[in-house]
């Protein structure tokens, strides 16, 4: 039999499966358990996908006032880091009936146009990350439901924070490279005003400091492999005894440690080391492979997404920092005797 070309209700399902409209409503809306018959529930879900019946969500949004949408505010996309994030974000939202609108910002670190005429009419909530912190200020996002990722706890704007352990990580990666021997490091940082980058070297510095007879110098870059490469050059052949290993904030910044090494004659890993911290794709196209610590950017979407969830049905989301682990590669090794 034909369908009619006319949108199937909730009432056609109803008249289908020999229910109420407010079973319908119930089922279709996951809240029948305790409410109608396991049976009952299934009749429903079949008698609209018979009909190819969709629910009306403009509508339903309407008179709820939300628009179940979420706004994910992150740098601009010049890593797969983020898209991680935005698709373990986008799965937990999926499975709550929530949309997830990701908005990188244009300059990747910086003030944005506000991508809506009005973000607060827009959204019911957003997810951002403190490397764009310009941005969500921009919009007016502080002003929102929000969870902020890697960002401060203690100073966070958001009602919520989720955090990898990247303290923990910059400590397996120093316990390593001590480890094997070294002790005079290079901190290629990143050239970044983002909380996650100051733990990153507060963590270094700490964990070098515990530890006699060590020295560690920094170089500051952006996060490209130009910009990465220039600076480890400059750090490299800067008077005085050259370091042993570079500890570097980010994957690509080890890239461009890489080509600086190369320009200079130096091996890797025999006359120097080389670590990075991410564990993107590029961790293992470069040759040899980098030792770098593995950080789960879907489960941090995942997480950010669960604690918004939660500030929205004003539940307390869940605590603890994401752990994090080295990835031990070809790129480190003991340093050569002096």
């Amino acid at each position: 039999m034909a369908r009619s070309s006319t949108r199937p209700t909730s009432r056609d399902v109803a008249s289908a499966a020999g229910v109420s409209q407010a079973a319908v409503s119930l089922v279709l809306g996951d809240k029948w358990r305790g409410r109608v018959s396991e049976t009952t529930a299934q009749r429903v879900r079949q008698a609209a996908t018979d009909l190819g019946y969709r629910p009306n969500l403009a509508a339903r949004n309407l008179r709820l006032g939300h628009t179940r949408t979420v706004l994910l505010v992150v740098p601009a996309l010049t890593t797969e880091f983020f898209a991680g994030v935005y698709t373990g974000a986008a799965r937990v939202a999926a499975q709550h009936g929530f949309g997830v609108v990701l908005y990188p910002s244009p300059e990747g670190v910086g003030p944005a146009r506000d991508p809506f005429a009005s973000a607060q009419a827009a959204l019911d909530g957003v997810i951002a990350s403190s490397m764009a912190a310009d941005a969500l200020t921009a919009i007016s996002g502080d002003q929102l439901p929000l969870v902020m990722l890697d960002s401060d706890p203690a100073g966070s704007l958001g009602a919520a924070t989720v955090n990898l352990d990247i303290t923990d990580g910059v400590r397996q990666v120093a316990d390593h490279l001590l480890g094997l021997g070294h002790r005079h490091l290079l901190h290629l940082a990143a050239d970044v005003p983002s909380w996650t980058f100051r733990i990153r070297a507060r963590a270094l510095a700490d964990r070098l400091a515990a530890t006699p007879g060590t020295r560690l110098g920094t170089a500051h870059a952006p996060i490209t492999i130009d910009a990465a490469r220039a600076a480890a050059e400059a750090a490299l052949t800067a008077p005085g005894p050259r370091p042993t290993a570079i500890v570097c904030d980010d994957d690509k910044l080890a890239a461009g440690a890489y080509k600086a090494a190369r320009r200079l004659g130096l091996r890797i890993p025999d006359d120097i080391s080389v670590t990075g911290l991410d564990d993107l794709a590029l961790a293992t196209a470069l040759d040899p492979e980098l030792t770098t610590v593995r950080l789960d950017a879907e489960l941090f979407g995942e997480r950010g997404m669960q604690a918004l969830l939660a500030v929205l049905d004003g539940r307390e989301p869940e605590h603890g920092d994401i752990p994090v682990h080295l990835v031990p590669r070809a790129s480190t090794a003991p340093p050569r005797p002096s």
